[in-house]
């Protein structure tokens, strides 16, 4: 796959993870350098399981990590992988009691930054960036959902990570917070994030991972997944039965996945469209 830069931040090579009877990480094997790399498919595909591995959350079964150099089964060099990286869980465990100054503050003092002068700089800056200056002293009890995601977004900007792990990044955020968080993303060296939402792909990666059940099916960039239905997408004023995805549009077309009969209108493909032939294929 194509990455920004030669550099390699991140190195993934056969990695397993099992819970009980269940393989929920099947050999996944994956690279980033510098830019915003998406991991994409449906909920339960394992996508919160590898990330739980990169943030040093979980170890693997098998298989091997390398994070900005350094390996994480290593409790030293772990050590060091936390304190250049951060975290964004899917489902961030915020204190209610504290104000999001205080939580950054804490996630400051669990990265072993012991200036305190810097750390109130730091706390500032970060949630200066999400636009949370004006309740940064603020009970989180008393923040929209939005305003916690936040929050938690702030805590992993803690010290300028070089590589951030994001887990559902956009949950609870509005366009406007969205479009900020774009901006947010391009200021860090190396971004893995997962999600099921395809505009955000669009929007914020330059390459892609689609997972199922547990195994990358695609690695390429958002323009190679959307080639993948080049060809095979054709839109129409009716149903066509011989197509394998039909679907009506927000003008009132039928759009169409599968093999174009002879004289259909054929049209350029979106990255719904090659996800699509993806999963179709996954369960055919």
């Amino acid at each position: 796959m194509t990455t920004t830069t030669t550099a390699t931040t991140l190195e993934i090579e056969e990695v397993t993870k099992s819970f009980g009877g269940t393989r929920a990480v099947d050999g996944v094997s994956l690279t980033a350098g510098r830019g915003v790399i998406g991991l994409l498919g449906p909920n339960g595909a394992g996508k919160t399981t590898l990330l739980r591995m990169v943030a040093t959350v979980l170890a693997p079964d098998a298989g091997r990590l390398r994070l900005l150099g350094l390996d994480p089964s290593d409790p030293a060099q772990r050590t060091e992988i936390r304190r250049r990286l951060g975290y964004l869980p899917q489902s961030p465990g915020l204190y209610p009691g504290f104000t999001p100054f205080d939580l950054v503050d804490y996630v400051a003092v669990l990265k072993e930054h012991t200036d305190r002068e810097w750390r109130r700089e730091e706390c500032r800056r970060v949630l200066g960036s999400v636009g949370l200056e004006d309740v940064m002293h603020r009970r989180i009890r008393k923040l929209s959902g939005g305003m916690r995601q936040r929050v938690a977004l702030a805590a992993a900007m803690v010290g300028g990570p070089e590589l951030l792990v994001l887990d559902e990044p956009a949950n609870g955020l509005d366009p406007e917070q969205r479009l900020q968080l774009r901006s947010l993303l391009a200021q860090v060296p190396t971004v893995l994030m997962s999600t099921h939402n395809i505009s955000e792909v669009a929007a914020l990666c330059q390459g892609v991972y689609v997972v199922f059940s547990g195994r990358v099916r695609f690695s390429g960039t958002p323009a190679e997944l959307a080639g993948l239905a080049a060809g095979r997408v054709w839109e129409d004023d009716s149903q066509d039965p011989r197509a394998i995805r039909s679907w009506v549009t927000a003008t009132g077309a039928f759009r169409h996945l599968g093999e174009p009969p002879a004289g259909a209108q054929v049209v350029a493909p979106t990255l719904d469209d090659g996800y699509l032939l993806l999963a179709r294929e996954e369960h055919r």
